[in-house]
């Protein structure tokens, strides 16, 4: 069975005590997704990158968001996994997610994405598509909460 692995940032940004999460909309694929959905930045590792060069590129590409508007929070990292199926053949994905903490709020879109959303822990969860992302989401919102305490 074929094995795909991405990585992605739950990106954040906190202004007046409030946490923001960044969160996008992807269209419809084909042979990836029947409807739009709504994610965090991720993508494939390509070869010769290691999981922070993919995170920084890959957040770069779809949100606009440059190294030094970035910061990578130290000790969380999440992975998931799930099936899919493309032309008839069941992949193993895996995604692993960092903590990223935005500097800047100005996001500039790539074209794979139809809409981004700065929200608030509960509007977020609601939000999201999938039941893997909102524990992810969970997860980086307890590690946050426990960082300010």
């Amino acid at each position: 069975m074929p094995v795909e692995r991405s990585v992605g940032g739950v990106v954040f940004f906190e202004e007046k005590g409030t946490i923001f999460y960044l969160l996008l909309c992807y269209p419809a694929l084909s042979h990836r997704a029947k409807k739009d959905y709504w994610d965090f930045p991720k993508g494939h590792v390509e070869k010769g990158e290691d999981e922070i060069q993919t995170l920084k590129r890959e957040i770069f590409e779809e949100t606009g968001l440059q190294e030094k508007e970035i910061e990578i929070v130290e000790n969380f990292k999440e992975t998931i996994k799930y099936f899919f199926k493309f032309k008839n053949e069941n992949i193993l994905k895996f995604v692993t997610f960092y903590l990223v903490r935005a500097k800047s709020k100005n996001v500039k879109i790539s074209s794979e994405h139809k809409d981004f959303a700065w929200l608030p822990f509960k509007k977020a969860f609601s939000k999201i598509t999938f039941q893997n992302s909102k524990e992810v989401l969970r997860k980086a919102n307890e590690f946050l909460k426990k960082l300010t305490q």
